[in-house]
Parts: structure tokens; C-alpha cells; sequence
């Protein structure tokens, strides 16, 4: 099969792949850099970033390739009009907005000329998406990893949206191989977005505890926890999850105030630190579905040789 262009407003992505933004400081410059000199869209996860740090992350992105490079922010965040205005300032290819939805954004996207992809998992909100502007929409079904906006898997729910906007569709959630690829792109899928297989890949800004920890994660140990985002979100089971599930994870002793709204379960931002960090125990560990299929740690330029090689195996 080969594989076509993905096009995306003015913009033009030789491989059909977008890597998905994981926070907190999972994908930075570094990852979002190989994966748009591999033909891809490479995207900087800015949930949790200050608006200097996000600065230095766009700047070195571009240094380091000519290629498509996004962010993808929370709306869920506090600072998201104050991130995403950054990103623009500094002449991002486009934003990616997760975790709610937001109508401001479309506004700053078309004063700037920035399109904006949003992450939607049914029929009226691609639509809605469509009707405000959007360039295009990712959608992401149960198998994905990190928020959750339905129980529904992407490839059930990926032909009738299609269907139902004009605008290019890309499938997100349980995309680890070349036969995932295949199979998305054929439901209708303009595209695909990819998130925990490039997690564990060399240019991953996860501490190696963390890849590792990838690594070894059976189907069994992926759970549903409660988010104080007020979302499902998808984790590997380990003992801070646990407590999750069980609801006695600790309560945070202080607050800085990161989201809009806040269940105060436990400190979200905190425990992905603790995790990208290597605390592989008392850190949440947001992953997809199907983490079992990954069974090494590549650089980004051998994850696309292998992708496409599957690919081109497939008939």
C-alpha cells in the first residue's frame, strides 16, 4: 500500500502520521523534531509548560527541522488562551487543542492563519469542529491513551464522521504497527495519529525507568482512572494507580491552580512528573491500549523505516 500525502490547510505531511502531544514533557523538541524530519507532524506537549519553556521548546524544534511542528494543549489547562497565543507568536504550524473544546481557539487560528485540529470521538462534534473552523479533526476512541472522551473504539466510530465532514480525518488510539496503519486507513482515515509507540522511542523525552516500564506492560495492566480533569484517562496499572481506583491516592497539600477545574482527587500535573521522570510507582503512567505490541526503544527515523516497510509488505 502506499501511503498518501496528508494535507492539512496550507500544509503538506509527506508520511500520513501525526505523533500525538504527551504530557508532561514526554514529547518535547526533541521527539516532535525527528518525527517532522521523518515526513510526519511532529507535536510539543504544552499542558504543564510555562510560556517561556514552550518558547524554548518551538525555538529548538525549529532548529532542529524544516519540518511540521504543532503543539497540543489541554483546554482543560488554566493558561490554554496564554499557550496557545505563544505558540502563535512564535509561528507554530498548528495547534492541537485535548482534553475539552474549546470555541476561542478557532478565533486566534484564523486571525493568525494557524489551523487548528481538534480532538473529537463523535459525529456532533466533528461537525461542530467542521462549522467553527477547524482544519481538521483527530479521532480518538477508547484505545488511546492519556483522556478519554468515549467508550467507543476509534475504528467503530472513524467511518461515520468521515462520512459526516469534509475536512481530513485522522484516526488516533491502538495505532502501534504498519497493519494498524493499514486497517485505520482504510476505514477512511486521511491519516493516523500515533502516541505511545513514539513514547518509547530513543528521542522520547521519558526518563528510561519510564520506557522500560513501557516495555514490560501486559494487556492485563492497562486501567481507567478517574482524572481530576473531570475525563477518563488510560494508565498502566502500578501502585499510584491503584490507589486511584481505590480513591486513596493522597489529596495535594497545596494547589497551583494548573486547570480550570479541578476534582483535588490527587495532583495530576505532579504525578505525570513524578512518572516522566522514572517514578515509575508513585507516578501516573498515561499510555494506550495496545502498549503490550511495543517491544523495543527505536529512534524515531527506524520506527518510520519500519512502519513503512510493513506497510509496503501489505498488499
Amino acid at each position: 500500500m502506499k501511503l498518501p500525502e496528508l494535507r492539512i490547510g496550507h500544509l503538506v505531511a509527506k508520511i500520513p502520521i501525526m505523533q500525538g502531544g504527551m504530557a508532561v514533557r514526554i514529547s518535547t523538541a526533541r521527539l516532535a523534531a525527528a518525527v517532522a524530519d521523518a515526513g510526519g507532524i511532529g507535536l510539543i506537549a504544552a499542558s504543564g509548560m510555562s510560556f517561556d519553556e514552550l518558547r524554548h521548546e518551538i525555538r529548538l524544534a525549529r532548529s532542529l527541522t524544516k519540518g511540521i511542528v504543532g503543539i497540543n494543549i489541554m483546554v482543560a489547562a488554566r493558561q490554554f488562551i496564554g499557550i496557545v497565543k505563544t505558540a502563535i507568536e512564535e509561528g507554530i504550524d498548528l495547534i492541537v487543542p485535548g482534553a475539552g473544546f474549546s470555541r476561542d481557539v478557532f478565533g486566534l487560528g484564523r486571525e493568525s492563519g494557524t489551523p487548528i485540529v481538534t480532538m473529537v470521538s463523535n459525529i456532533k462534534g466533528a461537525k461542530l469542529a467542521e462549522k467553527l473552523g477547524a482544519a481538521a479533526v483527530v479521532v480518538e476512541g477508547k484505545e488511546a491513551g492519556g483522556h478519554l472522551g468515549t467508550n467507543q473504539s476509534m475504528r467503530v466510530v472513524l467511518p461515520d464522521i468521515k462520512k459526516a465532514i469534509n475536512i481530513p480525518v485522522l484516526g488516533a488510539g491502538g495505532v502501534i504497527n504498519g497493519r494498524d496503519i493499514v486497517d485505520v486507513m482504510n476505514l477512511g482515515a486521511d491519516g493516523v495519529q500515533m502516541g505511545t509507540r513514539f513514547a518509547a522511542s530513543e528521542e522520547s523525552n521519558a526518563a528510561p525507568a519510564l520506557k522500560e516500564f513501557y516495555l514490560k506492560a501486559k494487556p492485563e495492566d492497562v486501567v481507567l482512572i478517574k482524572s481530576p480533569v473531570g475525563l477518563p484517562g488510560q494508565a498502566v496499572k502500578n501502585p499510584f494507580a491503584k490507589k486511584i481506583l481505590e480513591g486513596t491516592a493522597p489529596t495535594p497539600d497545596s494547589c497551583d491552580v494548573c486547570l480550570k477545574h479541578c476534582a483535588k482527587n490527587f495532583c495530576i500535573i505532579k504525578a505525570l512528573i513524578r512518572a516522566q521522570q522514572g517514578d515509575v510507582e508513585s507516578g501516573l503512567v498515561f499510555t494506550g491500549e495496545y502498549v503490550h505490541k511495543i517491544k523495543e526503544i527505536l529512534p524515531v527515523k527506524e520506527i518510520f523505516s519500519r512502519l513503512l516497510k510493513e506497510i509496503d509488505e501489505i498488499n
